[in-house]
């Protein structure tokens, strides 16, 4: 390590500054002759675990036939094609 780094520069040098701090060095940063901050590693965060997603996990519990359609009317059914008269992305 070596001796504290000038408030000057620290800001003149950071990018320099950070990659010593990434390879484990602590860098003491001073106003003048006093020592006021350190720049330090940060530890590495642990990785995030990977979810798994399970495919048909609801095979046999839910069934969806062409008969899920046989309840709308006329209007929904033109809605659901065309979008609604007030849908922004409608193709005017």
């Amino acid at each position: 390590m070596s001796g504290p780094v000038t408030i000057h520069a620290a800001k003149t040098h950071l990018s320099a500054l950070v990659a010593r701090a990434e390879a484990g060095e602590e860098i003491v940063i001073a106003r003048g002759k006093t020592p006021v901050a350190k720049l330090v590693p940060l530890e590495p965060a642990a990785p995030t675990p990977i979810k798994r997603r399970t495919f048909g996990i609801f095979r046999g519990l839910i069934e969806v036939g062409d008969e899920a359609l046989d309840d709308w009317t006329e209007e929904e059914l033109t809605e659901w094609e065309e979008g609604h008269p007030g849908d922004p992305l409608r193709n005017p």
